[in-house]
C-alpha cells in the first residue's frame, strides 16, 4: 500500500468514524471469508458497516476525527463494526452470529459520550429493535387519547339519549319540554306555609284584658277621690262629742 492509498484509507475510516452513531470492536482472529460475508450482509440490513482494519493506520484516523478513545481498542487484530442505524439491531446481530459460530471476541466499543464494555454491549443487544420501541411508546402516547375519545363519545351519545327521551315525552304529554324546568318554582310553598303559621298565633295578643285591668283602676282612683268628698265626717265627729256631752249632761 503506497502513500497514497494509505491516505485514501485514513480518510475512509475518519468519515466512517465521525458518522457512525456506535462503534464495536471485536478479535476476528478465526473468522472465515464466508462467515465475514455473513455478518456483513446481517449488519448491512441495520444500516452498518463491518471492517478489518490496520490499527496503525485507524488510529491516525481516529486523531484525524477527534476520536482518541478508540485507540485504546486498538490492539491485535481488530475489526470495527461502525453503526449508521439502530445499535441494539447492530449489536444483537452481531451476538446471534457469535453464538452460532463463536469466532468473535468483544473488545469494546462507544456510543456517543459512553464507552460500552462487554456487559453493557449485551444490555444493549437485548434490548428490543428501534421499531419495536417506537411502535410501544406510539401505543403509550395514543392509550390516553383513546381514552379520551371514547370518553367523549359515551358523553355525546349519553346526552343524545336524554335529548330525545325528552323530546319523546314532551310528543306524549303535549307539553314543551322547557316545562320541565319550571318544577323548582314549586318550592316556595313551604314558605307560604311558614308565613300562615304566625297568623295562628295572632290569638297571643289577646291577652290584652289587662290592659283593660288598668281601665277598670280608673275608676278606683275616682273612687279614691270620694274619701275626699266625705271630708265632713269630721263634723260628724264632733256631733259625736255633742251627743256624747248631752249624755253626761243628763247623766249628771
Amino acid at each position: 500500500m503506497n502513500r497514497e492509498e494509505k491516505s485514501q484509507t485514513i480518510q475512509e475510516i475518519a468519515a466512517q468514524i465521525e458518522g457512525a452513531e456506535a462503534i464495536f470492536a471485536v478479535d476476528y482472529r478465526g473468522i472465515s471469508v464466508p462467515q465475514a460475508a455473513e455478518l456483513r450482509g446481517k449488519l448491512r440490513e441495520t444500516d452498518s458497516s463491518f471492517r478489518v482494519v490496520k490499527n496503525r493506520l485507524t488510529k491516525r484516523a481516529a486523531e484525524q476525527a477527534g476520536e482518541d478513545r478508540l485507540a485504546e481498542l486498538l490492539v491485535g487484530p481488530t475489526a470495527l463494526t461502525f453503526v449508521r442505524g439502530d445499535t441494539a439491531a447492530a449489536a444483537k446481530a452481531i451476538t446471534s452470529f457469535n453464538k452460532e459460530h463463536e469466532v468473535l471476541t468483544y473488545k469494546g466499543g462507544l456510543m456517543g459520550e459512553t464507552v460500552l464494555d462487554e456487559a453493557a454491549f449485551k444490555s444493549i443487544a437485548r434490548l428490543p429493535s428501534r421499531e419495536v420501541l417506537v411502535g410501544q411508546f406510539a401505543g403509550l402516547v395514543a392509550s390516553p387519547l383513546t381514552g379520551v375519545v371514547r370518553g367523549l363519545n359515551a358523553l355525546i351519545q349519553g346526552l343524545a339519549t336524554q335529548l330525545g327521551q325528552i323530546a319523546e315525552k314532551g310528543l306524549v304529554t303535549g307539553e314543551a319540554p322547557a316545562a320541565a324546568p319550571e318544577a323548582p318554582a314549586e318550592e316556595p310553598a313551604p314558605a307560604e306555609a311558614a308565613t300562615e303559621a304566625p297568623a295562628t298565633e295572632a290569638p297571643a295578643p289577646a291577652e290584652a284584658p289587662p290592659a283593660e285591668e288598668t281601665s277598670t283602676e280608673e275608676p278606683t282612683a275616682e273612687a279614691g277621690e270620694a274619701p275626699a268628698e266625705e271630708a265632713p265626717t269630721e263634723p260628724k265627729g264632733e256631733g259625736d262629742d255633742t251627743t256624747s256631752e248631752d249624755s253626761n249632761d243628763q247623766e249628771g
